[in-house]
């Protein structure tokens, strides 16, 4: 695989279960190092970037969110690893619609959550992952198809997070389903670990003869891939 992502560009990774999307993801994190290879970040191979430096640069959602046994505010700052004043707390959770949430919460931000997040439902724990990514404010960003699993109320609070998500950011999109891709300027298939296609969204689709336009021809947008 070789590929170069332009600054501002959301890019949809779209492939069947095993195709390589997942470890993709963890390359761009360096929560995986390339076998052969460079991985690299404004020009810098991730493994001489600083982690630190890193993950204030790049922010994922994933499709599994873990919540801790501490307080929603540790849940957010990462136990003070993203620090933020209570205000711009409060401003971010109530701009993802969790403001009647949190503020009914007995202790509000110091209010422990239960082990994995017990007490909060799927979409509130996605709308805390997207909550502690606004907070770092990263320039790449990498989501897990973070609505797949969430209630059609969380689900349309999730798409304006996402839509606010890629907003003027770099966006690696990792899609399970193919609808996932519309908001893509360019999408990237994978089969078995290896790049089989890509390009810009709208010439793939208008293309009889690529790989997206078949799995979409095939009638599979709203299949798992």
């Amino acid at each position: 695989m070789s590929l170069r992502l332009a600054p501002g560009t959301v890019l949809g990774v779209v492939g069947r279960t095993g195709s390589g999307k997942t470890t993709l993801g963890r390359l761009l994190l360096r929560l995986l190092d390339p076998d052969r290879g460079t991985v690299r970040l404004g020009g810098v191979d991730l493994r001489d970037a600083d982690p630190a430096g890193l993950r204030a640069r790049v922010g994922l959602v994933p499709q599994d969110v873990h919540l801790f046994q501490a307080s929603l505010r540790d849940n957010l700052t990462l136990f003070g690893a993203q620090p933020a004043g209570d205000e711009r707390m409060a401003e971010v959770l109530d701009g993802l619609g969790l403001g009647g949430w949190w503020r009914a919460l007995p202790d509000g931000l110091d209010t422990l959550l239960g082990p994995g997040g017990a007490g909060t439902s799927a979409g509130e724990a996605q709308l805390v992952a997207f909550a502690r990514v606004f907070l770092r404010d990263p320039g790449l960003v990498v989501l897990d198809e973070a609505a797949a699993r969430v209630d059609p109320a969380s689900e349309a609070r999730i798409e304006r997070a996402v839509t606010a998500m890629l907003e003027g950011r770099t966006a690696v999109v990792i899609a399970h389903r193919l609808g996932t891709v519309a908001r893509a300027d360019e999408v990237l298939v994978l089969d078995r670990g290896r790049m089989v296609e890509h390009g810009q969204r709208l010439a793939l689709v208008a293309d009889p003869s690529s790989r997206l336009a078949g799995l979409l021809a095939a009638g599979l947008e709203r299949a798992p891939v």
